[in-house]
């Protein structure tokens, strides 16, 4: 054993993260450096703990990859070629890019966004029209060769499902975690034998649950620029009317597919008669990375626009009141709330924002902050006119004029590392000079917490306690 530990790799370049993990057969170390868009691994035979590490690909920027084991053959998703990753193979002695052999080819319309390689089979996980696929496909051999087995048939218009925990490389099973917007979080297992999956375990509802009662739907919003933006939504069946409360969640940043999980605090709203709705507006990676790369950097204002054409296209078709429409949004989410509010204060009655990155130029201009270098694959580096003016044009904080806005509630941490606590806060303070109305501008802070929020066992419910009691106030429900 040695007396100090050894360096290994040292990664100098600011926007990259280091991590290492084992393939799923145990026989080789793999350390990955990785960007929001470039990515790099290395890998190692797991029993020789001394010998050098193998670089699979050199780096080159806007190509990511990620790199499995079997048989002697590295099975690789990678970009190279298309956006939305193909996969493809290459011997253990021979990993550079000439000796790939393509085995998945790229889908313009289909996403990649994993494979679960097992010794008899694998898992791809897709993403199609919005929603997660599990397709599974059967080697014929010892070799690459393969033959599809089937798909994991998903019964809801609107839902999650992943893999779930499957550590065994031999398995003749696959676990799946699902849920949905009315079907509490599961995990089933797949019998590649006969097809048939098996629930194992499903939440338990505390004072139980009826799922009849309840309905999920998937509909279409068209954006200024006539692209489709998928909204998905939720309500109680009996409580539907078109003058319904209406409460829309948004995100649409890094790529980050909205998940569609269940919640049991939901219900209280639902219950009331708020329908609720999810926009999986450009910016996130739900229809895909070209959906991402659509809403982000100089395309960014198609986040905030295709977030707009969901409020409206949902009060529009009877979905809810224009009058009581709320929105929600955090981190980046936040970032949302504030831009659709400076471009429509009109539209909303009222906004819950957490942790919001409202005060964009002077975040994304401190090199010294932790995130600021990485970010600027995401948002554009400030220090080029271009993006410069660019991000000016949307950044909350500073398009902050004199008019009437929402009810808002602003909520911030003392110890956020990823959106100091500042920025909702001066944010909030330069707004109330500006507002010219009389509804409430609310700044809580947490002094214990971080980015997350609370995260005490019960702690984090008087939360959402308290956006909800905010939203139901503006609901004008008692």
């Amino acid at each position: 054993m040695h007396a100090e530990n050894t360096l290994v790799y040292q990664d100098d370049d600011e926007r990259f993260n280091l991590g290492a993990g084992r393939t799923r057969d145990g026989k080789f170390l793999v350390m990955e450096s990785a960007s929001h868009t470039t990515s790099e691994a290395w890998v190692l035979p797991a029993d020789q703990p001394e010998a050098a590490f193998t670089l699979i690909s050199p780096r080159e920027d806007e190509h990511e990859y990620s790199v499995d084991h079997r048989n002697g053959l590295w099975f690789i998703r990678t970009n190279d070629r298309g956006r939305n990753f193909r996969l493809v193979t290459a011997p253990v002695a021979t990993p550079g890019r000439e000796h790939w052999t393509e085995r998945i080819p790229h889908r313009a319309d289909i996403m990649l966004e994993d494979v679960d390689l097992f010794a008899g089979f694998f898992v791809a996980c897709e993403r199609e029209d919005g929603l997660p696929r599990l397709r599974i496909s059967r080697f014929t051999g010892d070799g690459p060769e393969f033959a599809a087995a089937g798909e994991i048939a998903f019964p809801e218009p609107a839902y999650s499902a992943y893999p779930h925990v499957n550590r065994i490389f031999d398995a003749t099973t696959f676990r799946y975690a699902y849920q949905s917007l009315v079907t509490p979080s599961s995990v089933y297992e797949y019998e590649l034998a006969t097809g048939a999956s098996t629930l194992l375990k499903q939440v338990e509802i505390p004072g139980g649950f009826d799922r009849t009662l309840y309905a999920s739907e998937r509909v279409q919003a068209t954006a200024s620029d006539g692209v489709k933006v998928p909204v998905s939504l939720v309500y109680r069946k009996d409580r539907r009317t078109q003058s319904n409360p209406l409460y829309v969640y948004g995100y649409g940043s890094y790529g980050y597919s909205l998940p569609l999980g269940f919640s049991s605090n939901r219900l209280s709203l639902l219950d009331r008669g708020v329908v609720m709705a999810y926009a999986h507006i450009r910016g996130g990676g739900d229809l895909g990375k070209p959906w991402h790369d659509a809403g982000k950097m100089l395309t960014k204002r198609n986040t905030f626009t295709d977030f707009i054409a969901a409020v409206e296209h949902l009060t529009a078709s009877g979905y809810g009141d224009p009058a009581r429409v709320a929105i929600e949004g955090g981190s980046a989410g936040g970032l949302l709330m504030g831009a659709v509010v400076n471009l429509r204060p009109d539209l909303f009655r009222a906004v819950v924002s957490h942790v919001p990155f409202v005060d964009v130029m002077n975040t994304m201009l401190d090199a010294s902050l932790p995130l600021t270098v990485p970010e600027y694959e995401e948002w554009g580096n400030p220090n080029e006119s271009a993006y410069f003016l660019y991000m000016l044009s949307y950044s909350p904080y500073d398009n902050l004029k004199p008019a009437s806005y929402p009810a808002m509630l602003v909520k911030t941490s003392l110890h956020d590392s990823q959106v100091m606590y500042w920025e909702p806060a001066k944010y909030v303070a330069k707004l109330r000079t500006l507002k010219r109305d009389n509804n409430p501008l609310l700044l809580v802070t947490n002094m214990q917490a971080g980015h997350g929020g609370a995260s005490g066992r019960y702690d984090y419910l008087k939360e959402i306690a308290l956006d909800y009691a905010f939203l139901l106030r503006e609901f004008g429900i008692v």
